[in-house]
């Protein structure tokens, strides 16, 4: 797939600090592509600058293949709706009050800011005060100003912040079926397992740097999941040298390959122990995020 975004050495500093370092992002085309990280380890300020809000400091963006420059500016951007942080709005006015405010600022059809408010299941609460909606409304309402302009790209940051399960569950289902209407959906968060549901590509932020880009079972290649061997008795399996911690149903050991496992199991067998059963731990994205950023290692 061609690439909706692209960054090259993307660096930014803000005195003393590297809020980014040398990011290569590479979001394709059709994709919802989520972005990770714990707060603080750059993502928003990443999506700032690939919005233009925020000059970087070094490297290169390109969208949809063309270099941002302040001159492309004005052409690239309409093609993007996005929301960053908090979702807009006037409390005082209504929801529909509002995206008139959109339409007027960005010169759309009336039709235009019915049918987001249709995607976004707004229509029937178009008339009530934005301060009165819920935390998911507002959210909703955010993300139906950013489609009004139907744009071919969404760059979205942590859209289901403070939301409760049901609400988190609505924006996910949103995403994805707009994704499927051929929307490409830049998507921060720090939950990861909800983005684990949604993203087909994955890039995972730490300290300003990339640590992973790719899919998630590229991700999932990186992390070697425990292996738990089943035996009544784990005190004979610990006697014959292995590093590994008991459990309730046997032993259970961290960080070893496929070859690894086949010398455990064949020392344990001419030992005499008994095995029940092999098998490794089932990991969860939050699982193995742990692990690689623990690791501090990058991929």
């Amino acid at each position: 797939m061609s690439a909706v975004i692209t960054t090259s050495n993307l660096t930014k500093r803000f005195k003393t600090h590297v809020a980014v370092d040398s990011l290569n992002l590479d979001v394709p085309q059709g994709a919802v592509y989520g972005f990770l990280g714990p707060n603080g380890s750059g993502k928003s300020t990443t999506m700032k600058m690939l919005l233009g809000l925020t000059q970087p400091t070094e490297g290169e963006i390109a969208i949809f293949g063309e270099p941002l420059t302040l001159a492309s500016r004005t052409r690239l951007l309409p093609s993007i709706g996005s929301m960053i942080e908090a979702p807009p709005g006037y409390g005082h006015l209504t929801g529909l009050e509002n995206m008139r405010i959109v339409q007027d600022m960005l010169d759309l059809a009336p039709a235009q800011i019915d049918h987001a408010l249709d995607t976004v299941r707004l229509s029937e609460h178009k008339g009530k005060l934005v301060r009165n909606y819920s935390l998911g409304m507002k959210q909703r309402l955010g993300i139906a100003m950013a489609l009004a302009r139907d744009p071919a790209l969404l760059v979205l940051d942590e859209p289901t912040n403070g939301l409760d399960p049901a609400g988190i569950e609505e924006i996910r289902t949103l995403l994805m079926h707009l994704a499927g209407q051929g929307i490409s959906i830049m998507v921060s968060s720090h939950l990861l397992d909800e983005i684990d549901k949604m993203a087909s590509v994955l890039g995972i932020l730490a300290g300003g740097k990339m640590i992973f880009q790719g899919t998630r079972d590229e991700l999932f290649e990186h992390s070697i999941p425990d292996l738990v061997i089943e035996t009544p008795d784990p005190q004979a399996a610990l006697a014959q040298g292995i590093a590994a911690a008991p459990t309730p149903e046997g032993i259970r050991i961290s960080g070893i390959d496929k070859d690894q496992t086949a010398e455990v199991v064949h020392r344990l067998a001419i030992a005499g122990v008994p095995i029940h059963e092999v098998r490794r731990v089932q990991q969860s994205l939050e699982d193995v995020f742990m692990d690689l950023t623990g690791r501090g290692g990058l991929l």
